[in-house]
């Protein structure tokens, strides 16, 4: 097995940059998920309620984003926000400290979405705890749903596709890391892998939502798949019957794809590197 695919989505729910390596840190992978779009009073904003995001390109340049909308133009947007602006923020059931950027920023987001919303970043002081039921101690993550990362076997993508009528990409799932060899939801029972140097464990399956839906070209809700069919079978009381509970997880919870934690961070993953299973 290796990788495939090495995914980053520098902002929350815009469209994710393909990579062919990136660095692995506690949070995740490098730039992963550091900036979210909220309300003014600092809720975040998903392509749940924005389909329109998952259309705005996102460059990592060497001082900071470039954030590209067909209709409207680029903009830059530096590394550093306006440090004197700091707000807590909420993302589910999270709260932390975010710096906000400048109303420049925040009114061309606004503009773009048609909804009054604003930048916010997660500095490095910022400490976003991952669920307690997996937390070792010192486990954060970003902006990310939950946790730091999320890995999806090509396999497992091919066998949802085999039962649709229209076959979906791989983008529809927004997965950080893509593996080549696997069997079809290997991914489920992994415990712990090895990427290069950096080793992960998993936590539980991800939980699927109306964000799959999302044409991602188009940025529009595109009918009731791939939902309706994992109903069939993706559901957590039938896949996994004697772990869902344990794993906080609901009985008719959708799932596909496991998320990870880094457990030794600090190291490169390479598109093409061997994935190991540890346990």
């Amino acid at each position: 097995m290796h990788i495939s695919e090495i995914n980053i989505y520098p902002i929350k729910s815009l469209k994710g940059i393909s990579l062919d390596s990136a660095l692995v840190e506690a949070r995740g992978l490098q730039y992963d998920r550091r900036w979210m779009l909220t309300t003014p009073e600092g809720m975040f904003f998903t392509q749940r309620e924005f389909p329109k995001m998952a259309t705005i390109t996102t460059e990592v340049t060497s001082d900071g984003l470039r954030v590209t909308s067909e209709n409207d133009g680029s903009m830059k947007i530096p590394f550093d926000p306006d440090r004197e602006r700091t707000q807590e923020v909420t993302i589910w059931q999270s709260v932390c400290r975010g710096e906000v950027y400048s109303d420049g920023v925040n009114a061309w987001f606004s503009h773009v979405l048609d909804t009054k919303c604003q930048l916010v970043y997660m500095p490095d002081d910022s400490r976003r705890s991952v669920n307690p039921r997996f937390d070792q101690g010192e486990d954060i993550v970003s902006f990310a749903d939950g946790y730091p990362l999320m890995v999806l076997g090509e396999a497992s993508l091919d066998d949802l596709n085999s039962r649709l009528e229209t076959r979906l990409p791989m983008n529809r799932f927004r997965p950080n890391l893509v593996v080549s060899g696997s069997k079809a939801y290997a991914e489920d029972d992994w415990k712990r892998i090895r990427i290069g140097n950096a080793e992960f464990r998993s936590t539980k399956p991800c939980e699927r939502c109306v964000t799959t839906t999302v044409e991602q070209t188009r940025g529009e809700f595109d009918g009731k798949e791939p939902l309706k069919t994992f109903a069939s079978y993706r559901i957590a009381k039938d896949v996994m019957p004697d772990r869902y509970e344990s794993l906080g997880v609901g009985p008719n919870a959708v799932l596909f794809g496991q998320n990870l934690i880094a457990e030794i961070p600090g190291g490169a993953i390479t598109v093409g590197d061997k994935v190991e299973v540890l346990g």
